[in-house]
């Protein structure tokens, strides 16, 4: 996206929270920004477009900032989980998300609901692969409840927090109490052996992004975890096991902080890797392979 888009959004955005969105018109957006008309539709076919170009682009910003968190980290570490909980509440009231929401759905306009509504689903899939992550595979059947669940009580948390201490909201102990309570319904509904929503659904849902950039991290990040554990258990040699974490690392970094992965680097780092592990780590070292193709 180019410099002058991007001060769009942003000039925008500024606008939407200080006047509404319904109430701030694209002649006020020209005038705020200091662009023309042509310039704007250059850009985006509608105000609508804008905005959600606008919540497109905090999503982003939220999500690389989620999984940078898991970068080295144990995915089922429920702590890194609080911390990206945190996250995500604070962009959200930052964002003003919350007010901008409300009028969108307060609105008729079928194109924007349409747009919320799916990206309710993107939150509910992300949640239910984190779930899994810190709940365990045994488990799945019964996490897609646990994530609807979780998500109303986490929202109803904050709302009523807010109403009650304004500013003075403490939104890691909102996020970190809901969270506990979270725990003790997982342990409750999968001892009941019920579930009421089929995971399966998601596919429905979400049918195109069942491999998309994000998810495509996440799996990376949950792979190169494994891997880690495994090269410390099993390496004799201090002087080996640093290089291999090393090489592990590279392959790590180039995926996910470049913007034009190097793939030759990459695939020599990795036959470097098969190498070294091949005789505990056979299995993993092939998924890594196989997970290095679907990148960009």
């Amino acid at each position: 996206m180019n410099d002058r888009k991007q001060q769009v959004i942003e000039k925008a955005h500024q606008l939407f929270i200080e006047k509404g969105f319904q109430a701030t018109s694209i002649q006020d957006i020209l005038e705020f920004s200091g662009i023309s008309k042509g310039t704007f539709y250059n850009y985006f076919s509608s105000k609508n477009e804008l905005l959600i170009a606008i919540f497109k682009n905090i999503f982003k910003n939220m999500d690389r900032e989620r999984n940078e968190l898991l970068i080295g980290q144990d995915p089922s570490d429920i702590e890194i989980f609080i911390k990206q909980m945190e996250i995500q509440m604070r962009s959200n009231k930052k964002n003003k998300l919350f007010t901008l929401f409300e009028e969108v759905l307060f609105s008729n306009d079928e194109e924007m609901k349409e747009f919320l509504k799916r990206g309710q689903f993107f939150m509910l899939r992300w949640l239910y692969n984190r779930f899994i992550d810190l709940f365990g595979e045994d488990k799945k059947a019964y996490l897609m409840d646990c994530a609807i669940m979780f998500m109303g009580i986490l929202q109803q948390n904050i709302h009523f927090d807010f109403h009650a201490n304004g500013k003075n909201t403490n939104i890691s102990r909102v996020v970190r109490y809901s969270v506990e309570r979270m725990v003790g319904i997982v342990k409750e509904v999968t001892e009941s052996g019920d579930y009421l929503i089929l995971p399966e659904l998601l596919a429905k849902w979400v049918p195109e992004c069942q491999k998309d950039g994000q998810e495509l991290k996440g799996q990376l990040l949950k792979l190169s975890t494994v891997l880690k554990k495994l090269i410390t258990k099993n390496s004799q040699d201090e002087s080996e096991k640093e290089k291999d974490l090393e090489l592990l690392e590279f392959i790590q970094d180039e995926l996910l902080q470049t913007r034009s992965p190097r793939k030759h680097l990459i695939a020599s780092t990795l036959s470097t890797l098969k190498e070294e592990l091949s005789s505990y780590a056979e299995k993993e070292l092939h998924q890594l392979e196989r997970l290095i193709a679907h990148f960009g």
